[in-house]
């Protein structure tokens, strides 16, 4: 993968470059928030790690200029804050992942790992669109029939993943990857009960369920919905 860090502690983006070049990443390291910020625009990563604090301009505010720019690489941000506020407001912002310092590199490189199996989509603009139903990735808003439906991040993320196969049953297997990182199953209803909730949101006022449930194969948007 093309891996962009931007990272001000040099120690720390010297040892986590070293370790995503031993798994045979192309890495680009920068320890500025504004310089990372046009990197970013300017490339084409697949991958971005993020550090929160940056001179010149803070890591938040670098991660949701990117988005508005129409960057779509997942991103996972480092930082030695781990309030539940600011964890939130990085996701807010478009993060993908949140990792505290001082953290383990195998944890970093699985978390990476992780990232790098979620499909990429074509970005536009943000928007995915099916039936009535629109999500928006730069504001984190989704409605139907021009209606707003607040939900929580594992919702969005979820109904994310979902708008991204429009037509395609997406497994349970791969939303326990691509949402929670298992590479197992929990033998739990962690999935079901989310998707429920969020079923329940997405139909409340609809005739047509946003969801179906293919036996045997997934879970798949309607795209009459």
């Amino acid at each position: 993968m093309q891996v962009l860090i931007i990272e001000d502690d040099k120690e720390i983006a010297a040892h986590v470059r070293v370790g995503l070049e031993k798994q045979g990443h192309n890495v680009l390291l920068v320890h500025d928030g504004r310089e990372g910020a046009v990197r970013a625009k300017d490339g084409n990563f697949d991958l971005i790690i993020l550090d929160r604090m940056l001179p010149s301009l803070d890591g938040v505010r670098a991660l949701a200029e990117m988005r508005r720019a129409g960057v779509g690489a997942p991103v996972l941000i480092l930082t030695a804050r781990g309030s539940i506020e600011d964890r939130v407001m990085g996701l807010q912002a478009g993060a993908d992942d949140y990792l505290v310092k001082p953290f383990a590199l195998a944890e970093l490189l699985a978390r990476v790992e992780a990232l790098g199996r979620r499909p990429r989509v074509p970005d536009h603009g943000g928007i995915s669109v099916a039936g009535s139903i629109r999500l928006d990735r730069l504001n984190r808003r989704v409605t139907r029939g021009g209606r707003d439906i607040p939900l929580h991040p594992r919702e969005f993320q979820i109904l994310d993943a979902l708008m991204c196969n429009v037509g395609h049953p997406v497994t349970r297997t791969m939303l326990l990857k691509t949402i929670w990182q298992f590479d197992f199953d929990p033998g739990t209803k962690l999935v079901e009960s989310h998707l429920s909730r969020l079923r329940a949101k997405l139909d409340s006022g609809f005739e047509i369920s946003a969801i179906e449930t293919v036996r045997g194969e997934g879970y798949r948007i309607r795209g009459d919905a």
